[in-house]
């Protein structure tokens, strides 16, 4: 994936930042969970290194939606023999992730 920006609308974007890093940007909502969630496992498809990491400082929103995002990159690249780390994470996603007993995860990564 080549060098993005947010959408004028916000919408979610996935930008590689090299070496295995990614940095997610905008919305990651139920309006688009589907969509970033197939970019992202794109993403760590890709060729390259097994070891990536993901900043989501530049996510402006998220709902649980996102957070179920979240996870299912870390099951991906578990199940791929990959790593998988956040940085960054946003507070609501880390409340999120508090109140439904998956925040050491997103912390640690797979």
């Amino acid at each position: 994936m080549s060098e993005a920006t947010v959408a004028p609308n916000g919408a979610f974007e996935l930008s590689n930042s090299g070496a295995g890093g990614f940095a997610a940007r905008g919305l990651l909502t139920f309006a688009n969970a589907t969509n970033a969630c197939a970019r992202g496992l794109e993403a760590l498809a890709g060729p390259g290194g097994g070891a990536h990491e993901v900043d989501l400082s530049g996510l402006t929103h998220s709902d649980s939606a996102g957070l179920a995002v979240l996870l299912e990159w870390l099951a991906a690249a578990k199940a791929a023999r990959r790593t998988l780390r956040y940085t960054h994470l946003p507070a609501g996603l880390a409340a999120l992730g508090r109140i439904s007993e998956v925040d050491e995860l997103l912390e640690r990564g797979v």
